[in-house]
């Protein structure tokens, strides 16, 4: 004979399974949400989102010196900036800025468009790149160094997601990035890679510093970025209200 279950006996199941007490739902640790980080225009919340641009962006400069000065590997492009550093006159800084400003001549096939925070990102990141490498002094012991390493790695991730999440336009780097993959219609995944593969090559064959530092970046930095963004994305009104529409009509 077919045994068939009411829905009071569905309901009391999980009593008799767990000796008549119904078993708590764990619910899920609450974590900010990532919104869009599309361009934000420069009037909304100027001053919430210019500290935080800035902040983010002095970050990164610095923290590019402290790897620089753990002479134990760099990002790729700080490999090319280290290695044109090392044939010609100008600071490591200044190669920064130099090496931005190349990269965005090659937006214009690509139809992108400088705003406020590529210009931004230039300047700011080649000065105190230069004044770090001033502050952090050279030749420095082993134990130091890869503390400078690991320190510096987790900061420029860290500092990546504080100046992205201002929402004021991507860096020379990034915008070729999306550019190249609109254009080309190739995952970002697979145009950063070739871009980073590339640079590495060209600093590698003007001796810049690779080493276990840029196989540490590439496997670090792109988490740490991952963690760190949610907690620093701006979110426009519409956005934030649209979310908690969305929250509580599940409620």
């Amino acid at each position: 004979m077919e045994q068939k279950f009411t829905d009071q006996d569905e309901r009391e199941a999980p009593r008799r399974r767990h000796g008549g007490r119904v078993a708590a739902t764990p619910r899920p640790r609450a974590t900010p949400s990532l919104p869009p980080l599309t361009y934000v225009r420069l009037g909304e919340r100027p001053l919430r989102r210019f500290p935080q641009l800035f902040a983010g962006l002095a970050l990164y400069g610095f923290s590019l010196s402290v790897m620089v000065r753990s002479s134990l590997g760099l990002s790729p492009w700080s490999v090319l900036n280290e290695g044109l550093a090392h044939h010609t006159s100008l600071s490591f800084g200044t190669l920064t800025a130099v090496v931005g400003i190349l990269v965005l001549l090659l937006w214009i096939p690509l139809r992108q468009r400088p705003k406020f925070g590529t210009v931004a990102n230039i300047v700011v990141v080649a000065c105190v790149s230069d004044l770090g490498l001033l502050l952090v002094p050279p030749h420095l012991g082993l134990p130091t160094r890869v503390g400078l390493l690991v320190g510096g790695v987790l900061l420029n991730g860290l500092s990546i997601a504080v100046y992205v999440g201002a929402r004021f336009g991507p860096g020379p780097r990034d915008g070729l990035m999306t550019g190249a993959s609109a254009a080309t219609g190739r995952s970002l995944r697979l145009i950063r890679t070739l871009i980073e593969i590339s640079v590495l090559a060209v600093g590698g064959l003007l001796d810049g510093s690779v080493g276990v530092g840029t196989v540490l970046y590439a496997l670090m930095v792109g988490p740490t970025t991952q963690f760190f963004l949610p907690w620093f994305a701006y979110s426009t009104p519409a956005e934030r209200g649209g979310r908690g529409s969305s929250a509580g009509a599940t409620r």
